[in-house]
């Protein structure tokens, strides 16, 4: 065949030969371009979870003012409760306003952890908050003893009772009971 049998046939059937070139075309393109669809089909999936991922930002970011300002309120009301270590006289003066405000008598009171420079309050990795011990003896009746920890467990600072301990005399009823515990309250290191 000749180039003017060709040019004759082209002219004797162009729409034939117009799909005929054109589909050669686009085989030799799809051909020449098939190993560039998986790098095409990875940018695709991560431009996808890119912005899935914008997405839920954008719907979750819509109360990040509220939130953020509840949490900040939240912090101060957390941080207006904790004792700080070295404040022993406004630690003990705590247990003190309970043993006035509940008629028990404070018997022994001590802060047992984080109170001298040689033995420092030794916080967990990147802590915020450490417990700060304290061992208390109080004496009252079963009524005064259980107000006196019902203050300590739900007062103004957070408290975790380690151990307790109550004694008295089993020959009278209204004995009065000698209640010992170990406990923590929070603090800022």
């Amino acid at each position: 065949m000749t180039s003017a049998d060709l040019i004759a046939f082209y002219k004797k059937h162009p729409i034939s030969a117009g799909c005929a070139t054109l589909s050669v075309l686009l085989f030799a393109a799809a051909y020449l371009r098939q190993d560039e669809v998986p790098g095409a089909e990875a940018e695709l999936s991560l431009k996808s979870a890119d912005g899935d991922r914008v997405a839920i930002n954008n719907k979750n970011a819509a109360h990040l003012r509220e939130q953020a300002e509840a949490l900040t309120k939240a912090q101060k009301e957390i941080e207006a409760r904790l004792i700080r270590p070295r404040n022993l006289g406004t630690n003990t003066q705590y247990f003190y306003k309970i043993e006035g405000d509940t008629g028990v008598k404070i018997l022994d009171l001590r802060q047992t952890s984080g109170t001298s420079s040689a033995n420092p309050v030794k916080p967990a990795a990147k802590a915020a908050y450490v417990p700060v011990g304290f061992t208390i003896s109080v004496q009252g009746s079963l009524p005064q003893v259980l107000d006196f920890l019902r203050h300590v467990e739900g007062g103004l600072h957070y408290a975790r009772v380690l151990s307790a301990s109550l004694s008295g005399n089993t020959t009278t009823r209204n004995s009065v009971l000698t209640l010992g515990l170990n406990l923590e309250l929070l603090a800022l290191p």
